[in-house]
């Protein structure tokens, strides 16, 4: 029989006994240690759904389908809005606006969720109500007889719209501007219910010329003479932007410029931003123009506004959402202060450095002019 030394036994049982303990404290430590966090609750959701041109008269909106989305909870990091059956959108802010595009009247749910840095949400919803398309003899006053509201996303509407490329100036545009205009639609293209022209810092050759920005510029391929013009649109950011809504007589190839006569809805300095100005450039007045009215819209670039003109035979009043600020009457219409009693087209464009843009920022890579539809309205008998 094979003799326990005692001593080294003592020993073997000490040192497992030694081992346990400390095994026993490192699991002790990883319990203890792990951080554990307590579900986070969103509470207090409130929200608020703004039918775009809602009154009395007109209840279900002015025919553009959008609506406007705001909502706040405690504790939320996020929100989420659903329409319909459509996929969620989420956003930080908790304002969203939404355009449906299915015309006529018709129901929608809109949810909202709030959701807290756990994953914790808080829902509600609400069924509104909202007409896209002609108001059906709700609106007053003048009647629509053209427009693009810009549903169908792809390139620009081939029979509205005529993309112009040709430099005019020994390959380059008027005005010392710094872009060549395309017909791609990296430049001009429709998306999610509104047109996009997106100018862009690229090195572009055409025409035996050089350029370093790229941009579009749309004619309408429709004419008209007296009406209101109605153009709502979001303006694009960055030093040397120069966005324009304007119009041009159709007579401009056999009279030439200024002797067609220019009406300029709206044009922005992007060095300047919200800096909007409308102005009349005829055979009296032109380039320098002494028509000029200037108004400051602060958030030109980051919100929707409807940018119009009442044109008439008597006078044009300029407006921006429904605030008029500038009317172009002169005391004697003859063809040197009114060549506006003839047909004029339309023109929307983002024009890079040049007379009005100034200097280009040395960061400005793209920007976009968004626009949600154009309209042209006249009285109707």
């Amino acid at each position: 029989m094979q003799k326990i030394n005692k001593k080294r036994f003592a020993d073997m049982v000490i040192l497992n006994i030694v081992l346990f303990l400390m095994m026993s404290s490192c699991s002790s430590d990883t319990v203890v240690d792990e951080p554990v966090e307590s579900d986070i609750l969103p509470t207090n959701l409130s929200w608020s759904i703004k039918v775009v041109g809602s009154s009395a008269n007109t209840p279900n909106g002015d025919g553009t389908g959008v609506i406007q989305c705001k909502a706040s909870a405690k504790n939320a990091v996020r929100y989420g809005f659903k329409f319909d059956d459509e996929a969620e959108l989420e956003n930080t802010s908790g304002e969203l606006e939404h355009r449906f595009k299915k015309n006529g009247v018709h129901n929608y749910t809109v949810r909202v969720s709030a959701y807290s840095s756990t994953g914790n949400i808080i829902s509600i919803s609400e069924i509104v109500q909202v007409l896209v398309g002609e108001l059906d003899g709700q609106a007053q006053g003048p009647g629509l007889i053209w427009a693009d509201e810009f549903n169908i996303d792809g390139p620009i509407a081939a029979d509205k719209w005529l993309a112009e490329t040709v430099p005019p100036n020994n390959g380059s545009w008027f005005n010392q501007e710094q872009q060549h205009y395309t017909d791609r639609m990296d430049n001009a293209f429709v998306s999610n219910g509104t047109l996009k022209i997106v100018a862009k810092k690229e090195v572009y050759t055409a025409f035996n010329s050089t350029k370093n920005y790229t941009s579009a510029r749309l004619n309408s391929t429709f004419a008209f003479t007296y009406g209101r013009i109605e153009v709502r649109a979001k303006l694009p950011e960055g030093g040397g932007t120069w966005p324009a809504i304007w119009t041009l007589g159709s007579n401009l190839n056999t009279v030439g410029w200024p002797f067609c006569g220019e009406i300029d809805i709206m044009e922005h300095v992007g060095n300047k931003i919200g800096a909007i100005s409308s102005a009349l450039h005829t055979p009296s007045s032109n380039g320098n123009t002494i028509n000029i009215g200037r108004i400051d819209i602060a958030d030109a670039t980051s919100e929707f506004h409807v940018y119009a003109v009442d044109w008439s035979a008597d006078k044009m009043d300029f407006y921006v959402d429904d605030t008029l600020f500038y009317t172009y009457n002169p005391t004697s219409k003859n063809s040197a202060t009114w060549p506006f009693d003839a047909n004029q087209f339309i023109l929307l464009n983002i024009a890079m450095g040049g007379t009005l843009g100034g200097d280009i920022a040395p960061d400005f890579n793209q920007g976009t002019m968004e626009i949600d539809y154009v309209r042209v309205y006249q009285e109707t008998e």
